[in-house]
């Protein structure tokens, strides 16, 4: 988003927790720490960072063994004390502007913003708590995947709905989270759907038409990200059951956030990667004929351009953003069941020339370029 601005000439300043080139001494001293957030496009804007600061209180959370959800809004509280102190340094002498501020880490801001007289602006990573009622009966229904998950508590939703009523805009990433806004109570005249932008240097490689697939050569099926309840891995777990024998592997590829059964970790139809490199990523999107994306809730979900960008089709639910034409790019399953996934899957198995079809189409849609976004973003102020 400030590079989508920057390019524009309507980014006024950035404040952010960590931001050092990794030429330079504390980031080359810090490593991807410090540096993960910079990037060279931004180099002629104001930046406001306190790394130093930001890395003494990672290092004290770590070392207090602070609970994730109290680190979390101790880690958002900190933010705010210091990013609105510089803000006030920086509106003192200027007319007022436009404040755009992520959730969950807003409320200080938008308060002292609106006090300037600036316009508010927040930008919802997420679906709220709707998404979090989701996640709560996915772990009712499937308590031994996953028995140590904990709800947010209450101060962070009271935190949260503080926000978007200081706001005068709320941006979501996709109609999926537009929709459980308005459900949590949101005016639906203060949302706005923006969609995330991507770029990639990944040029997609010309895949062969398989006839049909066999034990030799199974439809190679990829899911990347986190490995959790909420992403569908489930279903996805069911599905590979019911799809035992049939000429199908599934290859998993993130950080692992359920409990594995000896008969998951075994499955001959399943391999583990866990967390890997970029260009092991890379690799993995290369190695694959379809991306499996099955998620209960995502914002937006940018791991699906991530696969188009690689020519990869997807297989997506309808509950994040919307990518896929279904047919055309890849398949939207009407619902998150193993019953679906399985249903997709074999429809490709029978038919590999619809799927040689859907990877002709598979690339990244011009609406989701980095100018095209910065315009729908400067639209939602003006």
């Amino acid at each position: 988003m400030p590079r989508a601005l920057h390019n524009d000439g309507v980014l006024d300043g950035l404040i952010t927790d960590r931001w050092a080139d990794p030429r330079s001494v504390i980031g080359r001293v810090a490593g991807t720490r410090l540096h993960q957030r910079f990037h060279h496009d931004l180099c002629s804007v104001r930046v406001w960072a306190p790394n130093v600061a930001s890395l003494v209180l990672e290092g004290s959370l770590l070392l207090s063994g602070t609970g994730s959800w109290d680190a979390m809004i101790e880690r958002n509280d900190w933010f705010q004390d210091r990013a609105c102190e510089q803000f006030e340094v920086w509106a003192r002498d200027r007319e007022p502007g436009i404040l755009f501020a992520y959730s969950y880490a807003a409320r200080r801001l938008l308060t002292v913003a609106r006090a300037h007289g600036w316009t508010t602006v927040l930008g919802q990573i997420d679906p709220g708590p709707v998404e979090e009622r989701l996640v709560a009966e996915l772990h009712e229904r499937h308590p031994d995947l996953a028995p140590d998950w904990t709800p947010a508590p209450a101060r962070y939703w009271d935190n949260w709905r503080a926000e978007w009523q200081l706001a005068e805009r709320v941006v979501v990433n996709s109609e999926w989270s537009r929709m459980s806004l308005l459900e949590a109570g949101v005016p639906e005249s203060l949302i706005r759907i923006v969609p995330l932008a991507y770029e990639s240097s990944a040029t997609s490689r010309t895949r062969d038409l398989t006839v049909r697939y066999d034990d030799a050569r199974p439809l190679r099926v990829l899911f990347l990200g986190q490995i959790n309840l909420r992403k569908g891995v489930a279903e996805m777990l069911e599905a590979a059951e019911m799809l035992r024998g049939d000429p199908v592997h599934f290859t998993m590829v993130g950080p692992i956030q359920i409990a594995l059964t000896k008969m998951m970790r075994e499955h001959p139809q399943i391999s583990w990667r866990g967390s890997v490199s970029h260009a092991d990523a890379v690799a993995q999107f290369a190695a694959a004929d379809v991306f499996l994306f099955p998620t209960h809730s995502d914002g937006f979900g940018l791991t699906q351009l991530e696969a188009l960008a690689h020519g990869l089709p997807v297989i997506v639910s309808r509950h994040c953003g919307r990518v896929v034409t279904h047919g055309l790019n890849g398949l939207v399953l009407e619902e998150v069941t193993s019953a679906a996934i399985v249903g997709s899957i074999r429809e490709l198995l029978r038919d590999p020339g619809r799927l040689d079809s859907m990877t002709r189409h598979a690339m990244v849609d011009p609406s989701f370029s980095l100018s095209t976004v910065g315009r729908q973003l400067q639209a939602v102020v003006e």
